[in-house]
């Protein structure tokens, strides 16, 4: 995907705010999120700051990172990486998106495009002369059955011709955009095939009986076999048929049934786990026999404290939670700087006591408690553009 950026600052508005509408929606939506997580909103926010403006403006991004006490940093993030956000001013009139994924591509989108080109402009993003239209090429729109097809702002048009895009694009041009009804340009029903049904066709919507097959004699035909795959096994097992004709005596079903029971050897390592080292020279069940726990007396168990006056809240460290943090006060863990200190081995043993298969790396509990022990939450923030959890 090609890099995107904001448009340049000759053509940035100084400023921006919603509209007296737009600002009683927008906080009904902030509110739709729990207590928290309002930051999800920043995409619905975008949208409809695009809406007002017909573009997303650094204004627009800057307002929209307050409102939501978000980074700066984190809001450009969403407005450049989605491509539904205008980054650069469209036509005012209408900004058409034309579909060039396969379906279209194989039903006329080339046409398509060689219109917009004579009509708007030959390249995309560029407004007409009179900075009423502007056009794109976009991946799928999602009415591949339809296809070829545009979008101008929330509408599709389908099944267009060359000829019918001229006259939508003239309509736009004129400001007379809502006469054209959005969807097929021909006659279809939604997406449902072109012409009359072929199938279900009976008086009663029901499908009519198909007439037995007929040899030239006038005799049935019996049914053919040549979609069948060609096997010399047996259909059904007769001895799986139910009922089955053939019974097996009490004998060998004793015989084919095998015990539960653990094997003797298993059985001893169950009560005496120092079996499972080997001590006694018979091998356990695998199956039968846990792997050894970590070791309390490993010399790479961090060092333990007594518990301070003050504990640090362990549970702002992403990845822990109460049980967690209730295990590492076991084991005498108690501070964020304890935390930070923690070498490779050190942090494999946690790992390893608590089978957390590597999660201590993946969430870097050590950067995190770094972050917290050098300035609390304030510098937590400043490390990793969030607050910790």
């Amino acid at each position: 995907m090609s890099v995107r950026r904001l448009a340049e600052d000759s053509v940035q508005p100084a400023v921006f705010a919603f509209n007296r509408e737009n600002t009683a929606w927008a906080k009904l939506t902030i509110k739709k999120y729990p207590k928290g997580r309002e930051q999800s909103a920043v995409i619905p926010l975008l949208m409809r700051a695009q809406e007002q403006d017909g573009w997303v403006t650094k204004a627009a991004i800057e307002h929209v990172a307050i409102m939501l006490d978000m980074p700066l940093i984190r809001v450009l993030e969403v407005a450049t990486f989605y491509t539904q956000f205008q980054l650069k001013p469209v036509g005012t009139r209408a900004h058409i998106q034309v579909c060039g994924t396969t379906p279209c591509m194989l039903r006329g989108s080339e046409d398509l495009k060689k219109v917009c080109q004579h009509r708007i402009h030959h390249d995309q993003f560029e407004l007409n002369a009179s900075g009423t239209l502007s056009w794109e090429e976009v991946e799928c729109l999602g009415a591949c059955v339809n296809a070829p097809m545009i979008m101008v702002f929330k509408d599709t048009y389908e099944d267009l011709t060359p000829e019918r895009l001229e006259e939508i694009i003239d309509a736009f041009e004129a400001g007379k955009g809502d006469t054209i009804t959005p969807g097929p340009q021909i006659d279809r029903h939604l997406s449902a095939p072109i012409g009359e049904r072929t199938s279900l066709t009976g008086g009663n919507g029901a499908a009519k009986p198909k007439a037995a097959a007929k040899a030239a004699n006038g005799a049935a035909v019996p049914p053919t076999n040549a979609a069948k795959p060609v096997t010399h096994d047996v259909a059904t097992s007769e001895a799986i048929k139910s009922p089955s004709k053939v019974k097996a005596s009490k004998a060998a079903e004793d015989a084919a049934s095998k015990s539960a029971e653990p094997t003797p050897a298993a059985a001893r390592a169950i009560r005496n786990p120092k079996i499972a080292e080997g001590s006694l020279g018979e091998k356990p069940s695998v199956q039968s026999i846990k792997a050894p726990a970590v070791s309390l007396e490993d010399k790479n168990r961090p060092a333990a404290i007594e518990k301070p006056a003050v504990v640090d809240d362990l549970e702002l460290i992403a990845g822990v939670g109460p049980k967690i943090a209730g295990i590492l006060h076991e084991l005498g863990i108690y501070t964020y700087a304890q935390v930070a200190s923690w070498k490779k081995a050190e942090r494999e043993w946690v790992d390893g006591y608590l089978n957390f298969k590597g999660r201590i790396e993946r969430d870097d509990w050590v950067k995190q408690a770094k972050a917290l022990a050098k300035g609390g939450e304030a510098e937590y923030i400043k490390v990793f553009g969030k607050k910790p959890r």
